[in-house]
């Protein structure tokens, strides 16, 4: 008798959102979610929420049945649309007046839902914690690129990402060496520097620059004079978005974010600055790309494939249970759930002493500190 057949359950009424900025995955991980149930009860329907939570405020979504997640587990974005709803607006009512808490309340009671499901990344998640707390039963499933939710080794979405910018820095590698430049790849990251420094190491890139360790723009320039000085005709530098010099990181908050505003006036983004003042200490030849939302596109890899059909797997057993008020995580490689309100208002940064930074300085990377 398969598991199927001996652990059936009554029928359950499920709604899911994919909320904030989309991701690979998405897609197959809501798939998994939906295969688990089925494997569970006899009978599931599956409200699925239009563009985040903005659908489950004003009551847009569609009900769907276990066709509509049939081959979709290859499938970037998401098949339920997305939007970013910040947390710290939750509490102010809409133009129109709507109150936004409520309003998501009274759509989970309208249709009787036995459990929200939220694929999401920081902010969601914050939302989907504050939504239990009001008396809702909800499982989240850690949706980011940044891989920077607390409480998870890993977030689905982050090696497609890492995947496609270690193929930008790939191709850059052939014309910088044709040419002898110094280039500078901009990698998604404000906060964190997770992609950057996978991509950066798994590309070999020459130096790496991410918000967690600010930069001496003298350290940066003395790494590639040292390249210059070895023979090494070109350099490449994967810089996070959030990239951060040592002078601004060490003023106070409200002075940082004017010279951090006062840079975004200037400049395009970081690695133009970047670039500017490369050219103005060093006088080097640089060149600027950024692979942008191309980070967030296309099919998940095998890898986002796999941690995503076991987190909805784990879903679908949270739900079984009714084990509410969790996320799922992964640690040590095992899919396990923690306590939404661990994880809440929590950011998974890259520590300077990291092992992973450690043994990328050991290969020679600078970090420009």
């Amino acid at each position: 008798m398969t598991y199927a057949e001996s652990e059936v359950y009554d029928m359950k009424r499920i709604g899911m959102l994919t909320s904030g900025g989309d991701c690979q995955a998405l897609n197959a991980t809501m798939r998994g979610v939906v295969k688990g149930l089925y494997s569970c009860f006899k009978e599931v329907e599956i409200y699925g929420f239009l563009e985040g939570y903005k659908g489950l405020m004003y009551g847009n979504y569609k009900k769907l049945s276990a066709d509509d997640f049939s081959g979709i587990l290859t499938k970037g974005g998401t098949i339920l649309g997305s939007s970013r709803q910040p947390f710290k607006m939750m509490g102010v009512p809409t133009e129109d007046g709507l109150d936004k808490v409520k309003a998501m309340k009274d759509t989970y009671k309208k249709l009787k839902l036995d459990c929200l499901v939220v694929l999401g990344g920081n902010g969601s998640q914050k939302t989907a914690n504050l939504l239990s707390e009001e008396g809702l039963n909800v499982v989240g499933l850690p949706k980011t690129i940044d891989n920077d939710i607390w409480g998870t080794d890993m977030t689905f979405g982050f090696q497609s990402a890492v995947d496609i910018a270690t193929n930008a820095i790939d191709c850059i590698h052939t014309t910088a060496c044709s040419h002898n430049r110094v280039f500078i790849v901009e990698i998604m990251g404000h906060k964190v520097g997770w992609i950057t420094l996978h991509a950066g190491i798994a590309s070999g890139a020459d130096i790496i620059l991410i918000p967690e360790i600010p930069y001496d723009i003298k350290k940066v320039c003395q790494a590639l004079d040292k390249r210059t000085k070895q023979g090494k005709g070109f350099s490449i530098l994967a810089v996070a978005e959030g990239a951060i010099s040592k002078e601004v990181a060490e003023l106070p908050k409200k002075e940082r974010k004017a010279a951090i505003a006062a840079a975004a006036e200037k400049y395009p983004s970081v690695a133009y600055e970047i670039a500017d003042k490369i050219k103005d200490y060093c006088g080097m030849d640089i060149r600027v790309t950024v692979p942008g939302h191309t980070q967030r596109g296309g099919s998940p890899v095998p890898y986002d494939r796999v941690i995503s059909s076991r987190f909805g797997a784990k879903a679908a057993e949270l739900i079984k249970n009714e084990d509410f008020g969790k996320l799922v995580v992964m640690k040590d490689n095992d899919v396990t759930a923690i306590p939404l309100s661990e994880s809440a208002g929590k950011l998974k940064y890259v520590s300077p002493d990291d092992s992973i930074v450690k043994n990328a300085k050991m290969l020679g990377i600078s970090f420009g500190d």
